[in-house]
């Protein structure tokens, strides 16, 4: 799919590697709607856009906000055939600590935003992209997902979070199986150690020993990486139903 032909909805599109995407399809000719809590920074995007960005204030666990977005994605753009899934939280949590158990409830909300966010985007996505016409490739959609290295690598502190990356990989070949059958291409990026809004937050020194874990370049991922790779995914019509890693090589170690 060429970007210049995109209709994107992007969650968590506000920032970070969201925000990242939305900036490549534009430049690239697309047009994308930004699915985010962040009203303000959403607000500002889309008015700054020249008309490419629309904003859906959009919470991705709730079915009628989604579907809400998707029909406001619609209506101004006429069609979707682009989604990316960004949109997810990791706040740290052991199993126990001082405190006692790490509570359920805890697990739950990380489990469902990351997790079940992703799915409930994805599901109603499809439901519309399959009323697509192909386009020269046959192609009628593409989906990209995103996971992380702690899905392979989880640390201590990272169980609802290792969890949910590692169902967003699990369910990515079978989705993909299926959705073969509509025409409708689902890949999975799995990014290492990103300079995020998350990380912004972090002292200097704590950035750059972190950046220092990366064998090659050794070095915090920057969200045009990952944008880059997004766009690649878009255009290129073979890659369908793989994860890719996105890390510098970096293999988290056990601590």
């Amino acid at each position: 799919m060429n970007i210049k032909d995109c209709k994107a909805i992007v969650t968590g599109g506000a920032s970070g590697l969201g925000a990242a995407c939305i900036a490549k399809l534009v430049a690239g000719g697309g047009r994308a709607a930004i699915l985010d809590l962040d009203t303000v920074r959403g607000e500002k995007l889309a008015a700054e856009s020249g008309g490419s960005l629309i904003f859906a204030r959009t919470d991705v666990t709730s079915e009628e906000d989604v579907l809400g977005a998707i029909d406001k994605a619609v209506e101004a753009f006429g069609s979707i055939n682009t989604v990316i899934n960004c949109a997810g939280v990791g706040d740290p949590g052991k199993v126990l600590s001082k405190k006692g158990p790490l509570p359920l409830s805890v697990f739950e909300r990380i489990v469902r935003i990351n997790l079940v966010g992703t799915f409930n985007v994805t599901r109603l996505a499809v439901a519309r992209m399959v009323n697509n016409t192909a386009n020269e490739e046959g192609e009628k959609g593409v989906i990209i997902n995103t996971a992380s290295v702690a899905a392979f690598d989880g640390q201590i502190g990272q169980p609802a979070y290792a969890a949910s990356k590692a169902a967003i990989v699990g369910m990515t070949l079978p989705i993909a199986r299926e959705c073969a059958a509509y025409a409708i291409r689902v890949m999975t990026v799995a990014p290492g150690i990103f300079d995020t809004p998350l990380l912004a937050t972090l002292p200097e020194p704590a950035r750059e020993a972190l950046g220092k874990m990366v064998p090659f370049p050794s070095r915090l991922g920057r969200p045009e990486e990952f944008a880059a790779l997004a766009v690649h995914i878009i255009e290129n019509a073979m890659l369908n139903g793989e994860v890719i890693r996105l890390d510098g090589a970096i293999r988290m170690a056990a601590k």
